[in-house]
């Protein structure tokens, strides 16, 4: 890692492999060792993320996690909240034209 200083902005550019990180030049080595380590944990929290979505390889959209507060939006449509099928379009416009059609 290589560092160089500004005195004009006061600052400490951190060299790295992947990049350059400017941290304040009177942060103390803790500080300094708590951004790295707080960049470093997002950075990874990324990549992790990526990999994951190219391993799933399904761009399909579903309705995990939002099919309670949809089924919310439609009991205050028609005071019904009828619970939202998974295999219901995920379109919510088209969802809702379908609300007849689901559990009751």
């Amino acid at each position: 890692m290589a560092t160089s200083h500004s005195n004009m902005d006061e600052t400490i550019t951190l060299s790295t492999d992947s990049g350059a990180l400017t941290v304040p030049e009177n942060a103390s080595p803790e500080q300094v060792a708590a951004i790295v380590a707080a960049v470093g944990a997002h950075i990874r929290d990324q990549r992790a993320a990526a990999a994951l979505a190219a391993d799933s390889g399904s761009d399909e959209e579903t309705w995990d996690g939002n099919r309670f507060s949809f089924a919310g939006r439609l009991e205050g449509l028609n005071g019904s909240g009828n619970r939202v099928p998974r295999t219901a379009p995920t379109d919510g416009w088209t969802a809702a034209g379908r609300r007849d059609r689901f559990n009751r």
